[in-house]
């Protein structure tokens, strides 16, 4: 047993965390199979009225059954298993008359079987967890019941994990589908200022779904990227926001916020040139992790030289390192709004500022802050050497572009 302890153990630490790998599955089938010293193992689901087998660990055996082979329920134990009809554990089949009188124990056949049932959240059955063999066994006993139950939980945990992400990128689609197709959305512009003079430079627009009850626009974004439409949403977004902001005064620039997949993927790249490069600032959120960062880069080189200005949002708020940074080498960083809030009073924030402030000037990088709400959070920014800032002290956003030419407050 200690060897099958250790392997519980393994098992265990891999959890059902790395939810969409099957490979947990495909590890407990064999282990639960090789523990009971059976040849066939495997994890079925009810679709209809069938069988099907989803994960199967048989080695020798593929031309018996393999992923993706069913069976009609009726033909086999699992609907008597679960009735109550036939055991869980059976040693020998021989000894069941109800098991000896069904077709499958003689085609297959069936020498002994153990089978459990695996359970979706909501209490259904989804499927079997299952292990056979053409002999009888005469040693399978309540221990080798226990193990297989600790292997079935294991399976049971990946597979409800699983079908909740499932269920929930469904429902996510489900709303973005609907909202894209409404154009379930509005724009709002926040003005941006040059903190040393006070001047205005541009706006940021910030989408506001519309929904009831209210969902705040991260949960919408959030949806979009569990959907697989974060890039469609954006570009909807991003359209509107630069419709909206065409008769602005030509020196004024509009910052968009944008996830770093949908750069990568280039869906901007025509609107942006349509547009008018040199007036659109790209805010590449630092709050999502970066995959493949080769053709986030190469989309983000492709955009500045187009003349737009690129830049890293939320700086001191999420997952980028300075390291990914320097490879996207983006003209701007902004500071997240979590880092500025007290930095007046907040020898840390302030410390953590002052070094991010020197990184950009090393780096060749413009500074920008949001989230400013009180002159003391200004008036460090700008000492720090921050060039531009935003926030409620010097205007909320608005649907319309009218706002004082030089900053309140």
């Amino acid at each position: 047993m200690k060897t099958m302890d250790h392997q519980l153990l393994k098992l265990a630490e891999a959890g059902p965390a790395n939810a969409a790998a099957q490979g947990i599955v495909d590890r407990a089938l064999r282990a639960v199979r090789e523990h009971l010293g059976m040849p066939v193992a495997y994890l079925s689901e009810f679709v209809g009225e069938d069988s099907v087998f989803r994960n199967v660990d048989a080695p020798g055996l593929e031309g018996l059954i393999k992923p993706g082979d069913s069976r009609p329920l009726d033909e086999v134990y699992c609907r008597h298993i679960l009735d109550g009809r036939l055991p869980e554990l059976i040693p020998d089949t021989s000894a069941i008359p109800l098991a000896q009188s069904m077709d499958i124990t003689k085609q297959v056949p069936i020498g002994s079987h153990v089978s459990l049932p695996v359970h979706r959240s909501d209490g259904s059955v989804f499927g079997m967890f299952c292990c056979l063999s053409p002999e009888p066994n005469p040693t399978l006993n309540e221990r080798d019941l226990k193990v297989m139950r600790i292997y079935a939980s294991l399976v049971a945990d990946h597979v409800r994990t699983v079908l909740d992400a499932d269920t929930a990128g469904s429902a996510a689609r489900q709303r973005i589908t609907s909202m894209v197709e409404a154009r379930g959305f509005d724009v709002a512009y926040q003005p941006i200022y040059d903190l040393n003079t006070g001047r205005l430079t541009g706006f940021e627009a910030l989408s506001r779904f519309r929904s009831n009850p209210y969902r705040s626009p991260d949960k919408w974004f959030a949806d979009a990227g569990r959907a697989g439409m974060r890039p469609t949403v954006d570009a909807m977004v991003i359209e509107r926001a630069l419709d909206g902001f065409r008769d602005a005064p030509g020196h004024l620039r509009l910052s968009v916020n944008v996830s770093p997949e949908t750069v990568a993927s280039g869906e901007l790249n025509a609107m942006i040139a349509a547009f008018g490069p040199a007036r659109v600032t790209l805010e590449v959120t630092e709050r999502e992790r970066i995959g493949d960062i080769v053709p986030l880069a190469r989309s983000v080189a492709y955009l500045q030289g187009l003349g737009a200005l690129v830049a890293v949002d939320d700086m001191g708020g999420g997952y980028a390192g300075l390291h990914q940074i320097l490879r996207l080498r983006p003209k701007a960083m902004k500071l997240d709004m979590g880092l500025v809030r007290d930095i007046d009073t907040d020898a840390a924030r302030r410390a953590l500022a002052a070094a991010m402030v020197h990184f950009a000037k090393d780096a060749g990088l413009s500074l920008s802050a949001g989230g400013i709400e009180t002159r003391g959070e200004r008036d460090v920014l700008r000492d720090l050497g921050i060039g531009h800032g935003q926030g409620f002290l010097m205007g909320e956003p608005a649907s319309t572009l009218h706002v004082p030419e030089t900053m309140p407050g």
